[in-house]
């Protein structure tokens, strides 16, 4: 039930990379935006211990870190953070209506999207304990397969993403094992070939994982075959899961374009959704690269985007 209403010019619902460099470049053009946190402020990256590979940090920073100081960037210039989080939408009037908690509703001008995709996991208890507490579980060999230079480690997945993290791993580490349940991959016939062809990979097919081990760090992975039932401990550091992504995008179905994974599909070249004064940016608009660099420059684009659209239309 509505319990109060508030309009805003610019409202931002989510706070990533992509939503707070939109927040920056929206504050900045004095849109005077509101941004809306979710339930993770500071997205994905608040799972990430050390960011090695983001522009202007040659030490390094740990993802919390970075995401604090983005937001009070943000801040500097006038964005008001809140936390809380969207829960309903009708974005086929003017102006769009958004639902904060299922108590508030805002009007806004013009939202940029950026919720963010969540990586799917396979929910075994020691994959949680270890992913939370940086203990050597990653969903991303992109992000963390650097620390694991000449080491051994394995993979689960079966599709393009995972063989491409698969034969990424293999340039990094001395051995990959690579988790298929099936007799067989989802993944393309070229990328099956480059995965086949690499000689440090190994295919463990009929295969799921039974238990990660490790107290503080993985130091093991208990593979179980699905037809003969027999267990085999692989000597690993490091444990991938390459299963695929969620975008968070369910509350705009039926309203925005999206694909069959609920990817928010935009006009090429822009954050344009298909519906006009509404962007999308970051993860939930792109399942090709999901970095923090690329969501982030999105995310400039998008401000700048509702930036023209609003000087469009008289605002």
């Amino acid at each position: 039930m509505t319990t109060s209403q508030e309009h805003i010019h610019c409202l931002i619902i989510g706070s990533g990379p992509a939503g707070y460099t939109a927040a920056i470049y929206a504050s900045r053009a004095d849109l005077k935006p509101v941004l809306y946190t979710g339930l993770t402020p500071g997205g994905q990256l608040t799972e990430t211990t050390e960011v090695d590979n983001f522009p202007g940090y040659p030490k390094g920073i740990t993802g919390p870190e970075l995401m604090e100081d983005l937001k009070n960037q943000a801040e500097r210039f006038g964005t008001e953070v809140r936390f809380g989080m969207a829960t309903k939408a009708d974005l086929n009037v003017t102006p769009k209506q958004i639902w904060i908690d299922d108590t508030k509703m805002i009007t806004a001008d013009t939202v940029i999207i950026s919720t963010g995709a969540s990586a799917k996991w396979l929910g075994l208890e020691n994959e949680s304990r270890l992913r939370m507490n940086a203990g050597g579980v990653s969903a991303c060999a992109v992000c963390d397969g650097f620390f694991y230079k000449g080491q051994d480690v394995a993979i689960v997945g079966a599709g393009d993403t995972a063989a491409e993290e698969a034969t990424y791993l293999a340039k990094l580490c001395k051995k990959v094992y690579m988790i298929v349940r099936r007799g067989e991959m989802r993944a393309s016939k070229a990328m099956q070939n480059r995965v086949q062809n690499t000689p440090n990979i190994e295919i463990l097919w009929h295969s799921e994982t039974h238990d990660i081990l490790g107290k503080e760090t993985v130091d093991g992975v208990v593979v179980k075959n699905v037809q003969t039932n027999e267990l085999r401990t692989l000597n690993v550091t490091g444990f991938f899961v390459a299963i695929g992504h969620k975008p968070n995008t369910d509350i705009f179905k039926g309203q925005i374009d999206m694909d069959d994974m609920g990817y928010i599909q935009v006009v090429p070249g822009t954050t344009k959704t298909n519906i006009a004064g509404v962007f999308a940016v970051g993860d939930c608009a792109d399942k090709n690269y999901r970095q923090a660099v690329t969501a982030a420059g999105s995310g400039c684009m998008g401000a700048l985007d509702a930036e023209r659209y609003l000087a469009s239309v008289g605002h």
